[in-house]
């Protein structure tokens, strides 16, 4: 999936920068995800470490990790695959209120697209009410159809808005791209939990930090994807259709400190491992002076690129560089 500040492409250097900053092994280690988005990270290091914990407070992240870090023995899928895919479309919540033919006129999915997701969605939780599929089938459906879904939406890659006219890409018919995760011999948790509160909570040896870096909302940027989860109806505001949504405290100048800091003062875990940039709301002086209040601190960084779309409707990416700061704690 397109997701704003995704590891995905930093995995190898992450896992270097680990292994070379604790002692041992990860293999025996128990690894958090504090702030676990789609999952990419949480996902690598499942069949590295011993155990993974995933969270994220956004109800579409916690079905994605709930697939992808929690199932972790193989499911027989195909029929309930091959019955998703068969189904014809309905004129339901997202059709009525995301796509141009509804009442709400917005463009976020052609029409049929909208429809079948509409007929998907209710399908998989009638099999579910009744039984039919357990909760780990219930969760791999439901990640299937969020991804599936997201690869035809009509947006430049999030959902702040929709473009005005339907492009390549969300113009071609929904089809089902299996959310296939990996098999382990142990088992893994996954929470819907606010970061600073389930930190108190839990225990482990590597704390993985990814919060937000700036002003942008997650609940907001990616409201499509919480609706379709949830599917419960509600009135959506304004342009764009949001729902209520989750606000963070790590997307506020005025508050990001203060979190930060509580939550490494709280956290259970030997090493502590921050993912931040240099456009970050925090600097990097900032970080720095917290962390040394609590133990041993390392800083690497890499330069990368990163893929940004601009201002027009053809949503053309361009590269732009930035520096990946990981700050490296081991608490005293």
């Amino acid at each position: 999936m397109n997701y704003i500040g995704s590891k995905y492409r930093l995995l190898p250097f992450l896992e270097e920068s680990i292994q070379d900053f604790i002692s041992g092994t990860i293999s025996d280690k128990v690894f958090c995800d504090l702030f676990a988005g789609t999952g990419a990270v949480g996902r690598y290091f499942k069949t590295k470490c011993m155990s993974v914990i995933a969270n994220d407070m956004e109800y579409y992240s916690y079905v994605l990790n709930r697939n992808y870090v929690g199932n972790h023995t193989a499911l027989q899928a195909d029929k309930w695959l091959e019955k998703l895919e068969a189904i014809e479309g309905t004129e339901g919540f997202i059709y009525q209120n995301y796509c141009q033919g509804g009442h709400g006129s917005r463009n976020y999915f052609k029409d049929e697209n909208g429809k079948r997701i509409d007929a998907m969605r209710v399908q998989i939780e009638k099999w579910k009410e009744t039984n039919t599929i357990d909760e780990d089938m219930y969760y791999y459906l439901l990640a299937t159809l969020l991804e599936s879904a997201d690869k035809v939406a009509n947006t430049a890659s999030v959902y702040g808005a929709y473009l005005k006219h339907i492009k390549k890409t969300a113009a071609v018919d929904l089809k089902i791209r299996p959310a296939d995760f990996e098999t382990t011999i142990t088992s893994h948790q996954v929470y819907q939990g606010d970061a600073n509160e389930l930190v108190k909570t839990i225990k482990g040896d590597i704390l993985y930090l990814d919060p937000p870096y700036n002003a942008r909302q997650y609940g907001s940027n990616y409201h499509m994807l919480n609706t379709i989860a949830n599917y419960n109806e509600f009135e959506p505001k304004g342009v764009t259709g949001l729902p209520e949504y989750n606000r963070s405290a790590y997307c506020s100048k005025a508050s990001v400190k203060q979190s930060f800091e509580e939550l490494i003062a709280n956290a259970q875990f030997k090493y502590t491992f921050l993912s931040y940039n240099n456009e970050g709301l925090m600097s990097h002086e900032e970080i720095t002076s917290i962390l040394e209040k609590y133990g041993r601190v390392e800083l690497k960084t890499k330069a990368y690129q990163r893929f940004k779309a601009d201002k027009t409707e053809n949503r053309n990416h361009t590269a732009t560089e930035t520096l990946e700061y990981l700050f490296c704690l081991e608490k005293n």
